[in-house]
Order: C-alpha cells, then structure tokens, then sequence
C-alpha cells in the first residue's frame, strides 16, 4: 500500500535539484505520519536532508505526551525534530482555531531555510471539507480553489503531496506501520466547523456519493484554473491603472463592473487586505471612489482604511498618526525616524558631487533637529517661490496626502524651517557653494506600511 502512495508522492513533488532539504510539518497524527515515512524515504534516495517541526499548542492535556511520541517516531527514523511552543488566547475575538493555524505557520516560517521544502499532509478529504467551509462563507473563485499543491513560502516552498490521496488510503497505510499516531481528543468537538464537516456531513455525502471527495477535487481544480485567468486580467488592468501602490480611479470608469470589481478585489489581496463583501465592494467604489470632487471619504476595512486622493484611492493603516517628536541631528550622521518613517542625514558635499539642491553650513547658534509639525500660523517660502505659504497649503500643492502630514520629516535650524521631506528648501538656507546634502531615504511613508 505505501509503494503506491509513494509512487504518486513522487510524482507530484517538484524536480529535487532545486531543493536544499525537506521540513515535515509533524502533528504526530496518522496523516502527517505516513508523510514523514514517505519524506524520509524520497530524501534519502535522493540525498536530501530531512528534519520534523512539531509546534506544541498547549491546548489538550495530552499535549507534552505527543511530544513523547513525536520524540520517539523520529528517533526510530533518524530524523532530526524541533519543537515550538505557541500560547493562545481564548476569548480575544479570534477562533482558537484561527490561532493555532496562525502560530504554527508562522513558527514554521521561522524554521524553514532558504531553498527548502516544507511538506503538509492536507489530504483529499481535507480539500472536501475546505471547499464547504468556502460554500459556507460565500466566497469567491480563490476560496472554491482551495489548497494548491505548491506555492512559495518564507524563502522555499510549501508542498502538499497527498491532496490526490484520501484518508482512508492514509488509514490503510498507516495500519502497516510500527510507529503508532496520536489522537487529538479535540477533533470529535463539532463545535469546530471542520470536526462537523469530517464528523457528521461529509460521511453522509460520502455514503451518498462515494466518489464525492474526487468530484471536489475536480471542481476545485477548475476554478482554480478560472483563478488563474482573471488573476492575468487583473495584472493586466493593474499596469494600467496602478499609481505606485494606490489605484488610479479613471482607468476603472471604462471597465464592466464585474472586471472593476475583479481589479479591486486584486489591489486590496496585493497589499494584504482581506477580501471584502460584495456590498462592501460596491460601497467603496460609489462611497469612496465616486464621492463627490471635494469629500475626503474613507472606508474602514479589515485591519486597512480606503481613503482617495487626487483621483487616487490608497490602502492606508488606520492608526497612522501624525509624529510629534523632537529628534536631534548631527552632521554626518543617519537618523533613524520612528514608526518606519525611514531614515534622514545632512552631509557635506563638494559642488561637483551634489545633485539637487544643497543647504548652507548652520551657524553655531542653529542647532540642528528633524521635526514633524510646525508652529500654528507659521509660513514658509520654499526656494524659487514669489511667497510664503502656510505649511498645509504647501503640501497640498505637492500632493502629499492628508494621512501623510505630519509624518514627513522637517529639518529645523534651530528654530527655522529649513526643508520640508524631499519636497523643497526654504529660503534663506540654501547654499551658494559647497555645502551639505539633505537626504530623506524613505518614501518609506508607504500607503499600506
């Protein structure tokens, strides 16, 4: 039985040249345990390193028993295992259940190398139950398509092998083994939305419809190929309306909803938003992008903010907040500015290195600092410039939007405005020879940081 589960192993696992090693996500559990036995043998064929990565979540009393076993099963293989514990919250708001996946992706994340292949025993009865849990949230094409065999992950790849192969293949096998496997006690609580599934619902629908779990992969496999096709369109519609990370709205007034909707949908994943609801959809684009010319409209998404600007719509952080620190500076040297704001210098410069313009050398009087507001009814003339203008009305004329003031540094001498970001110098300090380079390395005042 395993020869044959093998034999399909092998094949759906990418050519070995191009992997440093396999990480076997190991529960200790039947599934992830056939797996290892199969990792083991492809990479020792093949002249592979392999290690295990068991993440102890605390939640079962058995928890430090399944450590035992894990312990034992891969001392009988040889194989190298690492432990992580994770500690969950109950009662914040988020299923422990979203917890655990969370904590154990990312401690596997943390544990994978550069090149390296981290393999999942999700198996075929697996992708059933997320394609109802998909049906159940109503979501769209990518969540129908469920998990894909291979995508990259944290430097190599995460792998799925045995998407092909259904539990009760893996029971089968797993019978003929000698290394045992833990029972998680916490998988017959149907309170859990998959324990349900795997419980009650799919052996009804299998008992209907023995071949129900393969359709489902059939399906699945279709709508991830439809995926990927509007995936080409939106790219394509990207490099056309695309405004650094923000998203030009005129572009989008000549496309069908459906293709404007597939844009936005692709914009919001690109910055690592969560899908919203088609009327959340359909209320940014009339509430936000088509708001009236003088509104400064927002809208709140998970963990992000669409805000317009310019005829830009932006994905912003909700809880950026204009900086009030006083930081000084000293010639020569690189400032680090808070919140990822970048980093900022002042250095001398010789006139036939420069580019741009350079400031004058500040008296001894002038101490230097870098700041982000200024006094109430200042005014500021930049270079060049008939006036003085206050400081908001300048940099609503070198469109820097409303969420960004008050984050962009300004370069004080003493109690004078000097520069404002990269934006301009004021007049009075710019130099007539020599001189020093006013440098803002960032832009890494980015709409989504």
């Amino acid at each position: 039985m395993i020869s044959r589960i093998y034999s399909r192993f092998c094949q759906t696992l990418p050519a070995p040249e191009g992997s440093s090693g396999l990480l076997v996500a190991f529960s200790g559990g039947l599934d992830s345990t056939v797996l290892l036995v199969l990792a083991v043998r492809y990479a020792r064929e093949r002249g592979l390193p392999v290690r295990a990565l068991h993440v102890h979540h605390g939640l079962s009393p058995h928890a430090d028993d399944w450590v035992t076993h894990c312990e034992g099963v891969c001392q009988q293989l040889a194989v190298p295992l690492m432990v992580e514990r994770v500690q969950l919250v109950r009662g914040n708001g988020e299923s422990l259940e979203a917890q655990a996946r969370t904590a154990r992706y990312a401690r596997l994340a943390a544990r994978l190398e550069k090149g390296e292949w981290l393999l999942s025993a999700h198996h075929q009865d697996d992708q059933l139950e997320t394609l109802l849990l998909a049906l159940k949230r109503g979501a769209g094409l990518r969540g129908l398509a469920g998990m894909v065999p291979s995508q990259p992950f944290a430097g190599g790849l995460l792998l799925r092998p045995l998407l092909d192969v259904s539990r009760a293949e893996l029971a089968e096998c797993a019978a003929t083994l000698s290394y045992g496997w833990v029972e998680d006690e916490s998988n017959q609580d149907t309170e859990y939305d998959r324990n349900f599934l795997r419980q009650q619902l799919i052996p009804q629908l299998k008992a209907r419809w023995p071949a129900m779990a393969q359709t489902a992969a059939r399906s699945m496999a279709i709508c991830a190929e439809q995926e990927a096709l509007v995936d080409e369109l939106a790219q394509a519609d990207w490099q056309l309306a695309a405004e650094g990370e923000g998203l030009r709205i005129a572009p989008l007034l000549g496309l069908s909803q459906a293709r404007r909707n597939n844009l936005l949908r692709y914009w919001i994943r690109r910055q690592g938003g969560e899908m919203p609801a088609r009327d959340l959809l359909a209320l940014l684009w009339l509430g936000v992008a088509l708001a009236r010319e003088d509104a400064n409209p927002r809208l709140s998404l998970k963990g992000l903010e669409c805000r317009r600007y310019q005829g830009v719509l932006h994905l912003v952080r909700p809880e950026l907040a204009p900086r009030h620190e006083t930081l000084p500076l000293t010639v020569g040297e690189t400032l680090s500015l808070p919140d990822g704001l970048g980093l900022c210098s002042l250095r001398p410069q010789a006139a036939s290195d420069a580019e741009g313009e350079r400031l004058r050398v500040p008296r001894a009087d002038e101490p230097l600092s870098v700041r982000f507001q200024v006094a109430a009814g200042s005014m500021l003339k930049p270079v060049g410039r008939g006036g003085s203008r206050r400081l908001k009305k300048l940099l609503q004329e070198y469109g820097v939007p409303s969420w960004q003031r008050g984050r962009i540094p300004i370069l004080y001498y003493g109690e004078q405005v000097a520069a404002v970001g990269d934006l301009f110098v004021c007049d009075g300090f710019l130099a007539t020879d020599g001189g020093l380079a006013w440098h803002w390395q960032a832009r890494i005042l980015p709409d989504n940081a």
